[in-house]
């Protein structure tokens, strides 16, 4: 089945590729090449923050030029070879440009705060830095739809006035004022389908792809609306944020606490050391390898909650079922993948789950008959 092979192998390159990142940055730190490095740019770059930004541009630069063929593999012959990609090669190369240039403008104030912080607070560099990186995400997420979606697609409000009615009156019976409905261009990338509610305050947004609009019924893109919207009523999104700023607080708290004790290990003397800076990425790929399941655990039981959601504001299981099938095919998704991959890799529950669940909600609820009387689809 093409949709397993597909997930399947895009897994193994994304696990292949977190592994050899891990064995490259050890070697790199622990061969005296990060050492090397930092010594030689130290002969014309004198300024320390101005020879930190030097030294992760061109360690980045040569993992970029390392990895580029993996992420050529999957990023666009992969797409192309299932059909998926609506780019040329010349396209993905420069949407991958525009990425990478709004990455730096990002990314190295981020950088600079960090060092500040590591420079100023020594060992408690992480507590100054968590609060920083705290603001920092409220107002990227305040930003992104004004300034930065733009930037890679063309956003505008959508046409179907009978379609912005529906979705408006969700949002309103969720609580939420929406100005307007936008869609995306999203098919100038891919041939995939999906919808976004994003942003925050005056900035939010909810988005449908172009390729959702044209090729799904008005009352599909109301149940996927209001699955979305259902993250919000459920205060998903206030719990994420409580949850993801405790984590990232603990995540840096280890970090620095792993970090100030190995350094010794690789013959540093101090953690404000440049070329020991590696070995922070190190442990955060260790870090993360616990937290990865556990977030995923956590966000399926919220993909279950905005199922329901969705189901109990529109009354519409079976156009609900019905999108779900769709994207799924759509979008190349693994109807069934192996109950350990699913544990540790997926956000959302395969779809196969998904439809089970709501079947029996909705018979539990009594709000479809059709479903009442249909056996399940899917077994688990």
């Amino acid at each position: 089945m093409n949709s397993k092979k597909y997930n399947n192998t895009k897994i193994f390159f994304s696990v292949a590729k977190g592994i050899a990142t891990f064995l490259l940055i050890f070697i790199f730190v622990s061969s005296g090449l990060s050492l090397a490095l930092q010594q030689y740019l130290a002969i014309y770059v004198q300024n320390q923050y101005l020879l930190f930004i030097a030294f992760i541009f061109f360690a980045g630069a040569a993992f970029s030029i390392i990895f580029f063929p993996i992420n050529y593999y999957t990023d666009f012959y992969l797409e192309h070879k299932y059909n998926l990609s609506n780019q040329t090669f010349i396209k993905w190369i420069w949407e991958g440009i525009k990425a990478l240039l709004v990455s730096i403008i990002i990314s190295v104030p981020i950088l600079l705060l960090f060092f500040f912080v590591l420079n100023r607070y020594g060992n408690l560099w992480w507590l100054p830095f968590a609060i920083g990186l705290f603001i920092i995400s409220v107002i990227l997420a305040r930003i992104l739809p004004v300034l930065i979606l733009p930037l890679f697609y063309k956003i505008t409000p959508i046409e179907d006035t009978e379609l912005k009615t529906k979705i408006q009156n969700l949002a309103k019976d969720a609580g939420i004022k929406v100005g307007n409905v936008y869609r995306f261009n999203m098919s100038k990338n891919t041939k995939k389908a999906n919808a976004a509610f994003t942003g925050l305050g005056k900035s939010k947004r909810i988005l449908l792809g172009d390729n959702l609009i044209e090729q799904y019924t008005n009352d599909e893109i109301e149940t996927v609306i209001a699955h979305e919207l259902g993250h919000y009523k459920r205060k998903h999104i206030i719990k994420n944020i409580a949850i993801g700023t405790a984590a990232s607080f603990l995540t840096f708290f280890l970090i620095s606490y792993f970090y100030s004790h190995s350094i010794l290990w690789f013959n540093f003397s101090s953690i404000k050391e440049i070329a020991a800076l590696p070995l922070l990425i190190l442990w955060m790929l260790l870090i993360g390898l616990v937290q990865t399941p556990l977030t995923n655990i956590l966000s399926r039981r919220f993909e279950y909650e905005a199922d329901e959601y969705a189901i109990l504001s529109t009354k519409k299981t079976l156009a609900f079922i019905s999108t779900l099938e769709k994207l799924t095919k759509q979008n190349l998704g693994d109807i069934a993948p192996h109950p350990l991959i699913e544990w540790f890799f997926y956000s959302h529950p395969s779809i196969g789950r998904r439809i089970d669940a709501i079947k029996r909600y909705s018979k539990s609820l009594k709000l479809d008959e059709e479903i009442i009387k249909d056996n399940l689809t899917y077994q688990e």
